[in-house]
């Protein structure tokens, strides 16, 4: 009587206890963006961020929040906008005024690790998120990053609502005049935008922006 050869049970995938496995092909994203928001840039980007405070002292929160940022590993801040006095736009009435300013920085971080940066320092000055559009302690928004377009809900390039929003593009216009949004220069949008007329510069804040902190 032969014996069973073992070569041949060894090749029946029934009979063989560890049966070689087909080598699984690596999974793409199911949305490339989100893998665009946390890719790390070879090179620092230009990105500009937006701060915005209308509760306790703005002047002195925005002060704060520009060092933080500035500090931050990744962010090297190249310029500060004179400060707006703006108009709360949208959200419940009666509203104080804000103050906002716009920064321009070079990053060597990720957006998404741009965007968790720039919630750390709201999250240090006690922002919360009750109210939509409503009065806030501080809000830093990412306008743009490196000149991305992202869809993405948790962080929409550029920002979603700047090109219509004075309070962002009239300090943003003081910082950089030459700066465009959407291929149409911002302070042409600035001057478009439906809340133009409440926003005025902060009296004794400078006629040009700056490439440090302000004091």
């Amino acid at each position: 009587m032969s014996l069973p050869d073992p070569d041949a049970r060894a090749a029946d995938p029934a009979q063989d206890p560890n049966p070689a496995q087909d080598p699984v092909p690596p999974q793409e994203s199911a949305d490339p963006a989100a893998d665009t928001l946390d890719r790390v840039p070879a090179a620092p980007v230009a990105a500009v961020l937006a701060l915005g405070a209308n509760l306790g002292d703005p002047a002195a929160t925005l002060r704060a929040a520009v060092r933080e940022l500035a500090g931050h590993d990744g962010i090297e801040l190249t310029g500060v906008s004179p400060v707006a006095v703006t108009a709360a736009v949208g959200g419940p009435a009666g509203q104080p005024d804000y103050l906002n300013l716009v920064l321009a920085v070079e990053t060597t971080l990720a957006p998404r690790q741009l965007l968790a940066a720039c919630q750390a320092v709201e999250q240090s000055h006690h922002r919360t998120r009750e109210v939509r559009w409503g009065p806030r302690t501080l809000d830093v928004d990412v306008i743009t990053y490196a000149g991305l377009a992202s869809a993405d809900p948790e962080l929409t390039l550029p920002h979603p609502r700047a090109h219509e929003r004075a309070f962002v593009l009239a300090p943003w216009s003081w910082l950089d005049p030459q700066a465009t949004l959407g291929g149409v220069r911002v302070a042409e949008l600035a001057a478009q935008a439906e809340d133009a007329g409440t926003v005025r510069r902060l009296s004794g804040s400078p006629e040009h922006g700056t490439g440090a902190p302000t004091s």
